[in-house]
């Protein structure tokens, strides 16, 4: 028995590149979000953390584990409280992209609690990663 799945061309990666203009059209809801999306491409966080979650990655996944758990972390920006407050993310897909599902959420987010420290470990290497090599390259952030 074929299981019929949709075909997707590429794997969901990083966010996409937005331009700020004026216009006239209608105005972005979470506009704010543009400086801690593109602090985080900048730093080289979204790399970095979908590099460090690759061995969580299903074989067939479209949707990188570090661009969910990304999500998850800048709904927490944008104000949220759960796992599910990543449909505001998804309610402006022209800012941040496709955005995975509530139930692949929730899987990863299981996937990686039911690894315990070795997923904890491996997030916290790619932030460490990231915050040398700024740091070595006079990037820091700091004034």
């Amino acid at each position: 028995m074929e299981r019929s799945t949709r075909r997707v061309k590429k794997p969901i990666g990083s966010y996409p590149r937005v331009r700020i203009e004026g216009g006239g059209r209608a105005v972005v809801s979470q506009a704010g979000s543009v400086l801690p999306v593109e602090t985080v491409r900048k730093a080289g966080l979204d790399t970095g953390i979908s590099a460090a979650l690759t061995p969580w990655r299903k074989a067939r996944a479209v949707h990188d584990p570090g661009r969910i758990l990304l999500d998850v972390a800048l709904a927490v920006v944008l104000g949220g409280d759960c796992l599910a407050d990543v449909a505001m993310l998804r309610a402006e897909s022209a800012v941040f992209g496709p955005v995975a599902s509530d139930p692949t959420v929730f899987r990863l987010i299981d996937t990686l609690a039911a690894s315990g420290e070795k997923a904890l470990q491996a997030v916290r290497s790619a932030r460490s990663e990231v915050r040398d090599r700024r740091s070595a390259t006079g990037e820091d952030g700091r004034r």
